[in-house]
């Protein structure tokens, strides 16, 4: 990720200034580089900071405060008063090794408030302000205070407040897992305690009615806004706490139970930074690019070893019941048979990554477990599965094995082998590992999402960098743009995947599902979301099916954002079936990437211009409703003709009712063309654009 262009202008001027007297200046503000996004910063009559963020001279976020509580100290809050203001500007392009982009555009206005209490305390604390065009990001600097070298946060409250009762697309707060369905309702109708929907694994059921972040929101005049965080560092989580009477979000950090605060932090130290992106429409959000430019740049140096890819796995047909993590089990997946299998279909169709899951020790013990501690080994493979000789038969036919480490939500054990276990991995050739963490955390009294774990799956990431090894992580913490300081954090999950629909105790994934997904999760960062099943309605499982069409699966591929993109059907449902053309020639490492329509929970249509090739590839996808969209192709280079093969909807085919119908046409299409689709129910539509040599 090299820095391209760079242009920085610092000043210790206050672009805006107001009421100078006994407690100094009593406003700032600062607009962002085209000036449609404006932050004002002032202190309330009572001494306590507070801020509004308007768009268009329309406020979006009104008059909103923030405060922390402290064990063994008084609350940060009131009485205080500005002792300085900083501004500057900031212009630079950069480089993504692998992403939705190459060149990302990083431009910014900055605002830095220092504040002070006037107090016998005196303890003082820095607000920084980061304004783009596209929305903005905010944090907290807490400094050195005389004889106190660290902090308890008991509570850190940061509001805001809305301008009305906005559409929301929100799913529970939760402390362990983000594998919930997405919930369309009006703010004031959210109700996160009575509206959960997930059975099983991990979920917390936190007394408030709070939200997980990503959550996006449209106001009545059209607006589109998305709240998260970037850059979860040695920090606790955020949930938003919802106050349906005031129409305020308050963040509410995710806690230890064990030792019974939010975060512990030595002085000084930045927080996360909060996060509003903003766009007039739903597409801008997805071409936001303010969650990974709130990240630091690059620290791993050369990292042309991270290989984007799409895999195949031994892995699906564990969850339709046809396979077993479990050796003792007697239908074994992960032997060296069926691991020789899917290489040959792999390496036969360009497919260059392998999964393969339950290859070690541990996994009769895994789950139904109190003591999960010491149950994995993660070198020592089952004896029918023969790691040398797979390895190496893998390698003979351009195959990546991707390593499996499942630590059963044990990360004491994980962190006491990462590093043999990612030596191994070194040895072998092995750049990529799947990590999953299912499962209540142990220690008891730990969460998934608290600082405890936060610190956790970033000593991971670093670890694994030692050795060359990226990681795709399961049950993970959320996604904050960490990727661009650590590409090895290649992708993860943080969502209700395509496992669900093999599970469905409560009917799977609903149509409307991903087109919700790419406005909410996929803000946040790449989805290991698992594409690609062609039987479609499952027949190894009773009452159980996707709730997609073919065409729909295939559009994912371009839809649903990651480096690492799996065909996570069996070979026998894929051989034979020229739809699976489209798998085979689908880039995953991206040029540019342009939404050229959609609404969230309807429908969405994304075009990515692959890498090094020029190629283009287009995925639309609907919910249950059937629609007509048109597609602009000026986004193609003017001066070439491109070779289409369109994969549509057939005439008859429906979710429900006809999923597998399919129509595959080939055509030429240029950038002067317009043409329209028809998407069935649950449907969608995949066309790859190939460059015609001339």
């Amino acid at each position: 990720m090299k820095s391209i262009v760079k242009f920085i202008i610092v000043s210790v001027i206050v672009i805006s200034t107001t009421g100078c007297c006994q407690h100094g200046y009593k406003k700032a503000t600062v607009l962002s580089p085209s000036k449609n996004v404006f932050v004002d910063f002032f202190l309330l009559s009572d001494g306590s900071a507070a801020y509004t963020v308007s768009y268009n001279n329309s406020i979006v976020i009104d008059t909103s405060g923030f405060s922390f509580d402290f064990k063994g100290q008084l609350p940060l809050k009131g009485n205080l008063r500005i002792i300085g203001v900083e501004n500057s500007g900031f212009s630079e392009e950069w480089e993504m090794p692998w992403g939705e982009q190459r060149i990302v555009a990083n431009n910014y206005n900055e605002l830095i408030v220092k504040l002070k209490e006037n107090s016998e305390e005196g303890r003082s604390f820095n607000v920084q302000f980061r304004v783009y065009d596209d929305g903005i990001g905010f944090r907290y600097e807490l400094l050195k205070q005389t004889g106190v070298d660290s902090v308890i946060i008991m509570n850190e409250n940061t509001e805001f407040n809305l301008t009305g009762d906005h559409t929301c697309w929100w799913i529970p707060g939760d402390w362990d897992i983000y594998e919930h369905l997405y919930n369309t309702t009006g703010f004031t109708e959210i109700d996160a305690v009575s509206k959960r929907n997930h059975y099983g694994l991990a979920q917390t059921y936190i007394p408030e009615n709070a939200v997980n972040t990503p959550v996006t929101m449209k106001t009545k005049e059209g607006i589109y806004l998305s709240f998260h965080e970037a850059n979860l560092t040695g920090y606790a989580g955020m949930t938003l706490k919802i106050d349906k009477d005031n129409l305020l979000m308050t963040s509410d950090l995710v806690g230890s139970d064990r030792l019974g605060y939010k975060v512990k932090r030595a002085l000084p130290f930045t927080t996360p930074w909060r996060t509003v992106q903003i766009s007039e429409n739903a597409g801008g959000l997805i071409e936001s690019n303010l969650i990974v430019n709130l990240n630091e740049p690059n620290k791993l140096g050369d990292v042309s070893w991270i290989v984007p890819q799409k895999y195949m796995g031994i892995w699906w047909e564990m969850h339709i019941g046809t396979r077993s993590w479990d050796v003792k089990s007697g239908k074994h997946g992960a032997t060296t048979e069926n691991a020789i299998k899917f290489i040959d279909f792999a390496s036969e169709n360009g497919i260059t990554g392998l999964l393969i899951e339950g290859w070690n020790t541990g996994w009769e013990h895994w789950i139904g477990f109190e003591d999960r501690e010491g149950v994995f080994d993660f070198v020592t493979p089952y004896p029918d599965y023969d790691m040398d000789s797979v390895v190496s038969y893998a390698k003979s036919k351009g195959v990546n094995i991707i390593m499996h480490h499942e630590t059963s939500a044990a990360p004491r054990t994980y962190d006491q082998q990462m590093d043999t276990a990612f030596a191994l991995m070194n040895k072998y050739g092995m750049n990529t590992v799947k990590t999953g963490y299912v499962g209540k955390i142990i220690p008891k009294g730990e969460y998934h999402h608290g600082q405890w774990m936060v610190n956790h799956y970033r000593r991971a990431l670093e670890t694994a960098a030692k050795y060359n090894v990226a990681i795709v992580a399961h049950e993970p913490i959320k996604a904050t743009g960490i990727r661009r300081t650590l590409p090895n954090a290649l992708s993860r999950e943080g969502l209700r995947g395509q496992e669900f629909n093999a599970w469905a105790m409560d009917g799977g994934n609903p149509p409307e599902h991903l087109s919700i997904v790419a406005f909410t999760r996929m803000l946040a960062g790449p989805i290991d979301f698992t594409p690609g099943v062609f039987d479609i309605k499952l027949p190894t499982k009773e009452n159980n099916q996707v709730n997609t069409t073919l065409a729909h699966q295939l559009a994912l591929y371009v839809v649903i954002y990651s480096p690492v993109q799996m065909a996570c059907d069996l070979p026998e449902n894929y051989e034979g079936n020229p739809a699976f053309q489209f798998i085979a020639d689908v880039g995953v490492d991206w040029e540019q990437t342009k939404v050229l329509n959609g609404e969230i929970g309807e429908y969405v249509t994304i075009a990515r211009e692959e890498r090094d090739t020029g190629n283009w590839f287009v995925g639309s996808i609907t919910d249950e409703n059937s629609r007509v969209i048109e597609i602009d192709f000026n986004f193609l280079d003017p001066d070439s003709k491109y070779r289409a093969a369109i994969y549509r909807d057939g005439n008859d085919a429906h979710w429900d009712t006809n999923p597998t119908s399919i129509s595959i046409e080939e055509t030429v299409i240029t950038n002067d063309m317009k043409t329209t689709f028809d998407l069935a129910p649950g449907g969608g539509l995949a066309i790859s654009l190939v460059k015609i040599d001339q």
